[in-house]
């Protein structure tokens, strides 16, 4: 438990640090910007443990929520192919961000999917997302089959968590 809040603590002190303003770090996209470009060339994909591989199929919708029923994905459970994408977007209850768990995920997959997450904040964790609208796209092209268990940083405590499997 004692970790938890240690990881709480820093958290938002990145979150404070790092907050404030319109900024295209933040991972959020115009409609003009087409989804299925997981990563900007060089960068912050450059410093990933894995080179990025494209989207090749289709980019799904996932929701970022946080109001009175909770905070949640939604939806919490969706089943995509090798080479799609995963569109999150904030829609109420910010800050919020995509974390995949390292320990529950297909044997091979943390590189792969690592590179195919840009802007990170640590190994397989994605930025903080402070405002509405706010996306961030995370390809699985590459990507062992199996499931990917996934949480929002902040609100972990909240039971914020889904799977995304591969087939």
């Amino acid at each position: 438990m004692k970790g938890y809040w240690v990881v709480m603590a820093s958290v938002v002190a990145a979150a404070a640090c790092g907050g404030g303003g319109e900024k295209a770090s933040s991972g959020a996209t115009t409609a003009a910007a087409p989804p299925v470009t997981p990563a900007p060339a060089g960068g912050a994909a450059a410093a990933a443990p894995g080179a990025a591989v494209p989207i090749t199929g289709k980019t799904w919708d996932v929701k970022m929520v946080g109001d009175a029923a909770g905070y949640r994905f939604e939806p919490a459970t969706l089943t995509i192919s090798s080479g799609d994408g995963v569109k999150f977007t904030v829609v109420s209850g910010p800050p919020h961000n995509v974390t995949f768990w390292t320990d529950s995920i297909p044997g091979g997959a943390v590189a792969t999917l690592g590179g195919n997450m840009p802007q990170t904040m640590a190994p397989l964790t994605g930025p903080m997302l402070l405002n509405l609208n706010d996306t961030y796209v995370v390809s699985f092209g590459g990507t062992p089959p199996g499931t990917y268990h996934f949480y929002c940083t902040p609100h972990l405590a909240f039971n914020m968590k889904g799977t995304i499997t591969v087939k």
